[in-house]
């Protein structure tokens, strides 16, 4: 077997990821993703609150705002309720 790439597995290893912020609280959750036509990842959906990820509140934030931290997805400086007061991301045709 040979390796084709070096990178991360969106399935394995950032899908349904919490999200910390760097005092360590979780504020979220990795929902998705968002690629770009070249292939880059230009926004992460977080979701917030709900109940076992059903009643979700998404928004989307910029992948480099992010950082990892000790096997850990950091959003700095973010809290629950920052998120939360951001614009709701609205997947299209799901209005």
């Amino acid at each position: 077997m040979r390796t084709l790439y070096t990178g991360y597995s969106v399935k394995d290893q950032i899908l349904g990821r919490e999200v910390f912020n760097d005092q360590g609280a979780r504020i979220g959750h990795v929902e998705d993703l968002i690629v770009a036509p070249d292939k880059m990842a230009t926004y992460a959906i977080v979701g917030t609150g709900g109940l076992l990820n059903i009643g979700d509140r998404l928004t989307a934030i910029p992948v480099d705002r992010f950082t990892l931290r000790d096997g850990q997805i950091v959003l700095p400086n973010a809290t629950r309720q920052s998120l939360e007061a951001m614009p709701r991301f609205v997947r299209a045709g799901n209005e």
